[in-house]
Parts: C-alpha cells; structure tokens; sequence
C-alpha cells in the first residue's frame, strides 16, 4: 500500500522543514510513501529544503498555474493508490495523522477524506474561529454534503483518473470535485482526527484576494449563492461581534480588537467584490490571485 504526498509550494520555506520532518516521523501502519513538492516559482530556500528530505521536484511556470492543474501535475507522477495532499503552510498534529487520514479510504466508507484544520500560537483569531466552525472535534465518516479542503485531503487514485481537478477554478478544487464526486454517488468523509496546524502568514491584502477568488470560484460551484451589500454589512458585524465576546470570554480581547476587525472585514468585503465579479479572468487578475503579493 503507498501513499503518494503531494505538497504544492510557493515561498514555504518558513514551514516547509517541520512539515516534512513530520513526514519522516508518521506511524504509517503498514502504508509506505513517497514525497512529491509541485513548486510554483519560489524564490527562496523551499526548493533546497524539499530536495534536502529527498521529495521528488514538479516545478509549473507561472503562466501556466492553476491551483487544480499544480495537483494534476503532481497526481500524474505520483505512484501512490493513495494520493495525500497537504499544503507547504500546514504541520501534522500527532504521528497517527497519515493512516488517519486515508483509513476511510482504506475502509471503504469514502473515496475522497479531509481532516481537521486547527491554528497555532500565532494563527489570526478570527481564522482559528473559522476552524472550529468548519472544522470540528466529532469526525463524520461518511458525511453529507460535498465540503472538503485540500490543505489536509486524501483522494484515491482511480477516483482522481476518472474525475481529475479543474484546471479553471481560482480557489475551491476541491469543493468543485467533492461536488461532482458526489453528484455521482460516491461519498466524502471528515475525519477529525487528522488534524493539522493550518499557518496562514498573509497581509491583509493577501486575505481579501484569497476570499475574492474563493468567491469567484463559489459562482461556478454554487451560482445560486448570491452576497449583497446587505449581506456584507450584516455578516461583517455580527461576525466581528461573536469574534470580540469569543476573546473576551478567552480574555485575549484587548489584544486581538483590531485584528479581528481587519481579518472581518478582508473576509467578507473580498467574498462581495468576487461574488459580483465576472468569471472570466483578464491575465493580470489571474496572477493577482493565483500569486498575491
């Protein structure tokens, strides 16, 4: 049984180290592995540190990237029955991650499983929120509903050869797939005890564009879903005022006030502005969003 991990990259070096050490660490029960780094253009030290763990290199140019295509790529080298994807930001909890992970593959209750997404010491308070929103202590194998996250995701190969990633989406690949997945009957799992320390080291721009082009992607998966300027203002402060009496209640208000704020607003604003933007894409808005500065 092999596991092939595919880890996409851009500028992780900050990360990378611990996320592959964790690699080497796993209680794999029987499932060997194999490492595979798709890079994206980095320009610091992720390349050599990928190279110092022995992962096999995919690069893909910049013109050419797109988040699902990155995971094709990598998916069409990989030897693996299992293929694991884990982004270059993310850090395995404990060493039972891996066979947690693709057990439900293993099992027969899914073909496509993600895990839980927690934040560490120095994740934005308002994004550790989100993670126990969507992200819960309780696992659902099999689920209902076709979310899942590619940041911490397993998929089996044969399903991937029948179905592939979409090329074109901005953001979402993997709700896009979920949602074709099981438009033909086959199940997702959540399994929480796969859980990884999700880093998000962005600027307040970085985090509008990541939401703006979730959103864009979201009008191809759900086009139904529709966010006004009503919506906006209403998500925006009742989010802001759970956000505040959370860290009041944790005592960590004074401290996180303003981000909170800042993190809010960039989430919603960025999901309204990409809700009404059109789908197709000028060059210069997909390197805006695909490489955010």
């Amino acid at each position: 049984m092999l596991a092939s991990i595919v880890v996409r990259t851009y500028n992780e070096e900050r990360h990378l180290g611990s996320l592959l050490g964790c690699m080497q660490d796993q209680l794999t029960n029987g499932i060997d592995t194999e490492l595979i780094v798709v890079d994206s253009g980095s320009k610091d030290r992720t390349i050599d540190i990928a190279k110092s763990y022995s992962a096999r290199i995919e690069r893909i140019c910049k013109n050419d990237f797109s988040f699902g295509r990155s995971l094709n790529l990598g998916c069409s080298v990989a030897s693996g029955e299992y293929l694991v994807f884990i982004s270059g930001h993310c850090q395995p909890t404990n060493e039972q991650w891996l066979a947690a992970l693709v057990a439900p593959l293993n099992q027969g209750h899914a073909v496509y499983s993600y895990g839980r997404q927690i934040g560490n010491g120095q994740s934005k308070f308002s994004e550790c929120q989100l993670f126990r929103k969507y992200y819960s202590e309780t696992s659902q194998i099999p689920q209902d509903g076709f979310f899942c996250n590619n940041a911490n995701a397993a998929l089996l190969r044969s399903v991937w050869e029948r179905f592939r990633f979409c090329e074109e989406v901005t953001g979402l690949e993997d709700m896009e797939l979920g949602s074709r997945l099981v438009n033909n009957g086959l199940k997702l799992a959540y399994t929480a005890d796969a859980a990884v320390y999700h880093m998000h080291d962005e600027t307040w721009l970085e985090v509008r564009n990541r939401y703006e082009r979730e959103a864009i992607a979201l009008q191809r998966i759900m086009p139904q879903v529709q966010v006004n300027l009503t919506d906006f203002l209403r998500y925006f402060g009742s989010a802001v005022l759970l956000d505040w009496g959370a860290a009041m209640q944790q005592r960590s208000l004074l401290r996180n006030v303003r981000q909170i704020v800042m993190f809010r607003l960039m989430q919603f604003w960025g999901t309204y502005r990409g809700n009404h933007m059109h789908r197709v894409l000028s060059k210069e808005m997909k390197e805006k969003y695909f490489y955010p500065r």
